[in-house]
């Protein structure tokens, strides 16, 4: 289940399903844009967080997300990761967060071996199934297991909101062996559910411990980012990950 909690003061997102220290930033605690009035409030969020997650500004890791399904190990002695949008982390020094303003944010998280990831399931990702190549790297790189796997599915555009054309739907349903539920027609529109169809992934890959994120950026555009809805603005709210 998802609740708000409260970074200095400023509110981030959260599920009580996962064990290690995750979140998702709202628009109180943005750390990532490209507009100029917000570059200092971004610096201390930042600031805030590492504060929080007890870890030098170093070693909070981000990607250059290109809608890829491109998937590294974030490393201390690494500093850049380009065309990358998914970062498996197994070092208890590292924090990791990747960048979201409607794509679908993912965290995995096994809770035996405490190694975790996080992903960006654009329509791009979720079409070259970038939550089962997290999810088969952790498992075939690192030992993990998919029976100890939790993933959280984080705020992302909803079906009420997310109409595509028909290429976009052919290439989506191929993803999944059943697709029943994961799109509809209204008034000659096509809508599809990217977070629900990253959970049909999830679970086709074994994993059954996901929790979906009921918010939709477009909807609670009050507490996040959303690109259509706000002229593809540079503000993203992000996922984080710090292990146990």
């Amino acid at each position: 289940m998802f609740y708000f909690d409260k970074i200095n003061g400023k509110k981030v997102l959260k599920s009580d399903l996962i064990e290690a220290e995750h979140f998702f930033t709202t628009r109180e605690t943005c750390i990532k844009t490209k507009e100029s009035e917000m570059i200092d409030c971004v610096a201390k969020n930042k600031a805030d967080i590492c504060k929080y997650l007890n870890i030098p500004e170093g070693n909070l890791i981000t990607p250059s997300q290109t809608h890829t399904a491109h998937v590294e190990l974030a490393r201390a002695s690494k500093t850049t990761y380009p065309d990358t949008d998914g970062l498996i982390l197994t070092d208890k020094n590292l924090a990791i967060f990747l960048n979201f303003a409607d794509c679908t944010p993912l965290i995995f998280y096994d809770r035996v071996k405490n190694i975790g990831a996080v992903s960006h399931a654009g329509w791009r990702g979720t079409a070259e199934n970038i939550a089962t190549k997290t999810l088969q790297l952790m498992t075939e790189d690192f030992g993990c297991n998919a029976v100890d796997i939790s993933a959280v599915i984080g705020p992302a555009i909803s079906m009420c909101c997310y109409n595509v054309g028909k290429e976009v739907l052919e290439k989506l349903q191929q993803t999944v062996s059943d697709f029943s539920g994961l799109s509809e027609e209204r008034e000659g529109e096509i809508y599809v559910d990217l977070k629900k169809i990253n959970a049909r992934q999830i679970e086709e890959f074994g994993v059954s411990r996901i929790d979906v994120c009921p918010y939709c950026t477009v909807c609670d555009n009050a507490n996040f980012f959303s690109y259509r809805k706000e002229n593809a603005t540079t503000n993203r709210h992000s996922a984080v990950l710090k292990l146990r």
